[in-house]
């Protein structure tokens, strides 16, 4: 179906440059439909940092997220996540360190091609119609996928001659993520995407969303402060405190190198038995201690061992800030790309 689209002079503003930093959008980048990427990992920072009036938002951050896999971004508010994936899109440029996309540096043309990033204000053209914008969509990307970025909004029951401007925030949303997805990008960033989505819509588009990712191999970073949303979604986390790394490789490696124990124990001081495992996070009710550890070898008897879920992971680390920041292999900037990351 042919959908008309404004001229130049009919549209509510000019759209960003391509070569200035700018409001994020999912047009703001042409697309590259591809398959599988390989090669360079999808982001790669060493001593990242950028800083604000108040201090730094992110500082001596390092990490690496290897090409085709889902990762979740979680940590408090103000722990830099919105910035980092502002960098990674090239709408910030940093005060210290780098960072790179499939190896080249944020604003090559390369680079924009091959992400897109769906920001929480969601900016969209509010005088557009749904149809007049999946039409920009197509102008603006040589890969575009009409046929999935209709099929997303259908699936909303959506008019497409509807105004943007007037649709609910979870519409919207849904629009954004059909221009995201249409793109067909290799590193798809969304920042807080289905915080205005209803329940149902928000497992419906998480599936659509996983499942394109699977077929196509595109790497997503999601960040969320619903961390049950990313149990059985992400096989990657990365998780910020304070500008820096707290944790960060693939879930299964790094549930497998951790285990919650359950105890008693008198008074208020230091758990004798737990002295030889590195302790992430304790937590005392009663006589009852609970903690997770990183095990170094057999634990003493009196305690009940049971396997973390991702929630118990990323809220212990949350918890305790001052535990030791843990990143297998292949998380490390300069992994050997040719092998696959081991638990730490």
């Amino acid at each position: 179906m042919s959908h008309p689209i404004p001229t130049p002079d009919e549209l509510p503003g000019d759209l960003p440059d391509e070569d200035e930093p700018g409001t994020a959008s999912p047009l703001a980048a042409d697309a590259d439909a591809g398959a599988f990427p390989a090669g360079p990992p999808a982001l790669e920072a060493t001593g990242l940092g950028l800083r604000y009036r108040g201090g730094w938002a992110l500082q001596g951050c390092d990490f690496r997220l290897p090409a085709g896999r889902i990762c979740g971004l979680v940590g408090p508010n103000g722990a830099g996540k919105s910035t980092l994936m502002s960098l990674a899109a090239h709408l910030m440029t940093p005060d210290a360190g780098a960072v790179e996309v499939f190896g080249a540096r944020p604003g090559a043309p390369e680079s924009r091609r091959r992400i897109a990033f769906l920001g929480q204000d969601k900016p969209l053209f509010p005088r557009l119609t749904i149809a007049e914008t999946l039409r920009a969509g197509y102008e603006l990307n040589p890969g575009w996928d009409q046929q999935l970025a209709e099929r997303i909004v259908a699936q909303g029951n959506l008019s497409m001659s509807a105004r943007v401007g007037r649709l609910t925030g979870g519409q919207r949303t849904r629009v954004a993520l059909a221009l995201a997805l249409g793109k067909r990008p290799d590193l798809l960033m969304l920042d807080e995407p289905m915080s205005d989505v209803d329940p149902v819509s928000r497992q419906e588009l998480t599936g659509l969303l996983m499942a394109e990712a699977v077929e196509h191999g595109t790497t997503v970073l999601i960040s969320s402060h619903v961390l049950a949303e990313l149990d059985g979604v992400c096989d990657y986390v990365l998780v910020l405190a304070s500008g820096r790394v707290r944790l960060a490789g693939e879930v299964d490696e790094l549930l497998d190198s951790h285990r919650l124990v359950v105890g008693a124990h008198e008074g208020t001081g230091p758990v004798p038995s737990l002295a030889g495992h590195q302790v992430v996070e304790l937590r005392r009710t009663g006589r009852q201690v609970t903690a997770l550890i990183r095990p170094e070898g057999e634990l003493g008897s009196g305690w009940d061992v049971l396997e973390p879920t991702l929630e118990d992971l990323l809220m212990a680390y949350l918890r305790s800030p001052e535990a030791t920041a843990l990143l297998t292999p292949s998380a490390r900037p300069g992994a050997d790309r040719r092998l696959p990351g081991v638990s730490a």
